[in-house]
């Protein structure tokens, strides 16, 4: 389980990745059901990022892999072309949603949504998920 309090501190390593990387993000921490337990918006973020934010967690926690990966699958003739259609477009394959595991098991994920280049959001994540599993 991830409690408010580790999701806040998740938050911030990902606003200070993104400081580091002078970008401006929108981060959402959720738990394994992809449910929202704290998001935020950072200064001159993108208006849309918290909905990228959001749909990048949800997707690596119901789906139980990060964002990234599921490019692959998710290509003309794969098994999940089209997933992004889904849940009225509530998933995607944008990276810069990261499962977060205990023992094995998806205890949430992170989502981070802003960046020019996904890749950063990524980064972002990446800190807040190392604080999850931490």
């Amino acid at each position: 389980m991830i409690t408010l309090e580790k999701a806040k501190k998740a938050l911030e390593a990902s606003e200070k990745k993104a400081e580091e990387l002078k970008i401006q993000v929108s981060t959402v921490i959720v738990d394994e059901h992809g449910s929202t337990i704290v998001m935020s918006r950072m200064d001159d973020a993108l208006i849309i990022s918290p909905d990228f934010a959001k749909a990048k967690a949800f997707t690596a926690a119901s789906l139980k892999m990060p964002t990234a990966g599921l490019l692959e699958y998710a290509a003309e003739n794969k098994p999940y072309f089209g997933v992004n259609t889904l849940l009225g477009g509530e998933l995607t394959t944008i990276a810069g949603g990261i499962p977060a595991k205990k023992l094995g098991k998806i205890v949430g994920a992170v989502g981070v949504g802003g960046s020019v280049d996904p890749s950063q959001d990524a980064l972002c994540a990446q800190e807040a998920v190392a604080v999850l599993e931490a």
